[in-house]
């Protein structure tokens, strides 16, 4: 079963914080609050921790999964952002959006799409945050929901009961109600509202 530790949303420890990122370094799969839900990541360089969350959630490894940097300045080793791209992102980052832009040479290729695209988040949340900072990279990020799955997954205890054998550590952070994430496509000068979440689509 996967460790469970209750961690503080706002502050989290930052031993705690550590000891997540031992198991990301090590190829290891973790859940987590996130601002929209409760997600499933590891580390976008470990190949086999990918293709264990491509197993987890059932998902055709030709559908690349986003990840999260931890600042814009982040998010421009691993796409190309045009100047238009950027302004919107500034006033918009962090929040509940996902960004699709063309990624760089530094995306494992197993994270592109076939258009060589990318999806990026910069989550508003003080966990993940910690996470991307000390591991140093960008995290996979996929919802904690199973395909199929109705019931609201509202903490880290359902993450538990959902995934507990798959999964190597979960942070339980208290309760997020989810509401995913809008898409933006950024990959030309009009941006493009390609899914409506928790973040306002009017601002774009």
């Amino acid at each position: 079963m996967a460790k469970l530790i209750e961690i503080n949303p706002i502050n989290p420890q930052p031993r705690l914080i550590s000891q997540a990122v031992a198991v990301l370094k090590k190829g290891g799969v973790i859940a987590y609050p996130t601002d929209t839900m409760y997600g499933i990541g590891c580390d976008i360089f470990s190949q086999k921790a990918v293709k264990r969350v491509h197993q987890i959630k059932n998902r055709p490894k030709q559908k690349p999964f986003s990840f999260m940097c931890s600042c814009l300045k982040n998010i421009s080793e691993y796409s190309h952002v045009s100047n238009t791209a950027y302004r919107l992102m500034r006033k918009n980052l962090p929040g509940p959006y996902t960004f699709v832009l063309p990624g760089t040479k530094l995306v494992p290729k197993i994270m592109l799409t076939k258009q060589k695209t990318v999806g990026i988040r910069v989550p508003d949340h003080p966990i993940c945050l910690a996470i991307i900072e000390e591991l140093g990279n960008p995290v996979l990020n996929t919802s904690a929901i199973p395909e199929g799955h109705d019931e609201p997954v509202l903490d880290g205890f359902d993450v538990a009961e959902l995934f507990g054998n798959r999964i190597d550590l979960i942070f339980d952070g208290g309760s997020v109600y989810p509401n995913p994430s809008t898409i933006i496509s950024l990959l030309h000068d009009q941006p493009e509202v390609l899914r409506e979440g928790k973040g306002d689509p009017a601002l774009f």
